[in-house]
């Protein structure tokens, strides 16, 4: 094991988090090559653990293709190494069949903040944006749209908005708009797996309003790596022809393959039940917030959509970080990790997912380690620390 005695920050991150015997979630990088090792092993048997390893993309990696087509209601799925190929392809594809570059897609998007421009610098395709909300755009905004577009690109839920989807009739709505404009409905559904206890329908029918779906299996699901394009066969197809062009066919898959497919079997199910506990874990938060007498805070959306939402608070991130680390090196609880200033120096926010390892949490829990939390926070922006 390594020795974690000299760390650097990212290190001493990593300990304290892996160390800690209570936390919200356990996140995949905080897991050690031996334990992931363990794991995998685990997971051979969501396949024929004696089955050939798959050869550029066919046996385990053919069957994960076939079971998200099954999940979504596709007719066809293709694994990709990461989100950003999957994304910027489907929208090349589109574009070369509408015979219209131009996607409609929000400046919060996947696409336009964690991408680097991919889709427009790689793909030579160019954006307009039918809304600076931090929500997704309504039906009317998509129908105002002052040019033509060929694809809206639609991320369920917006992750730099707080994790949030529209209701169901808004959605559907804006899937009629774009169609009024002639143009196809891509999804970037990297945390679409989550999004039905909030629509109150299921995979296959949020699905059945895109022509395409892009799904992650790190994100949601415990994966190691990779994602998959759904859609029509033809189209799925053509993205093929295009992945190996991007120096997507990869000559073997299979760990990812068998962990992506372990989390369709374990974690998939069990998602509702982490939405309906971040309910619960964000109402504590803010309890436990107000009694404490924090100023300023937020806990948004205040209903979480899915499992993850945002919580603000009116410290240096830098301090909240350190805070962070040493509750859990003292307490070996985690209850926050990273902190990030995307607005006004010194308010700082940090995304919240609540999985399996916080279903016992009471509202109780909650507020104990938010007070033990607080108490660090104020010693450090004090200068005691």
């Amino acid at each position: 094991m390594a020795d974690d005695t000299e760390q650097d920050p990212r290190s001493r991150r990593l300990a304290a988090w892996h160390g800690s015997k209570r936390t919200l979630a356990r996140g995949s990088v905080e897991t050690r090559i031996g334990e992931r090792l363990a794991g995998l092993t685990a997971a051979a048997s969501a396949y024929d653990p004696d089955g050939w390893v798959d050869f550029y993309g066919d046996g385990v990696v053919e069957e994960l293709e076939r079971r998200v087509a099954e999940e979504l209601g596709m007719e066809a799925a293709a694994f990709f190494p990461t989100g950003t190929m999957a994304q910027q392809i489907a929208l090349r594809c589109w574009a070369g069949r509408t015979g219209n570059p131009v996607v409609a897609v929000h400046p919060l998007a996947h696409l336009e903040v964690h991408e680097r421009d991919a889709y427009l610098t790689v793909s030579g395709l160019r954006a307009v944006r039918p809304t600076s909300e931090p929500r997704l755009p309504t039906a009317e905004e998509v129908r105002d749209l002052d040019e033509p577009f060929g694809t809206l690109a639609l991320e369920l839920p917006l992750r730099d908005a707080g994790f949030v989807l529209p209701a169901w009739d808004e959605l559907v709505a804006v899937v009629e708009a774009a169609r009024e404009r002639e143009a196809v409905v891509h999804v970037d559904g990297a945390r679409l797996w989550e999004c039905t206890p909030h629509f109150g329908r299921g995979l296959r029918e949020i699905a059945a309003l895109a022509d395409s779906v892009y799904v992650s299996f790190y994100k949601s699901l415990d994966g190691i790596s990779g994602a998959a394009l759904a859609g029509p066969e033809t189209l799925v197809a053509e993205a093929k022809a295009w992945r190996h062009r991007y120096g997507g066919q990869l000559f073997q898959q299979w760990p990812a393959a068998l962990a992506a497919l372990a989390g369709l079997e374990r974690e998939l199910p069990r998602l509702p039940s982490y939405v309906a506990h971040a309910r619960i874990v964000a109402e504590a938060l803010r309890a436990a917030f107000t009694a404490a007498g924090v100023g300023w805070f937020r806990v948004h959306p205040e209903v979480p959509h899915t499992h993850q939402f945002h919580v603000w608070l009116p410290y240096p991130a830098a301090a909240l970080d350190e805070a962070g680390v040493r509750l859990a090196e003292e307490t070996r609880t985690t209850l926050f990790r990273r902190w990030q200033e995307p607005g006004p120096p010194g308010l700082a926010m940090t995304e919240v997912t609540v999985a399996s390892p916080a279903l016992d949490w009471t509202a109780d829990d909650v507020t104990a380690a938010v007070d033990a939390f607080l108490v660090r926070v104020r010693e450090i922006t004090a200068g005691d620390g």
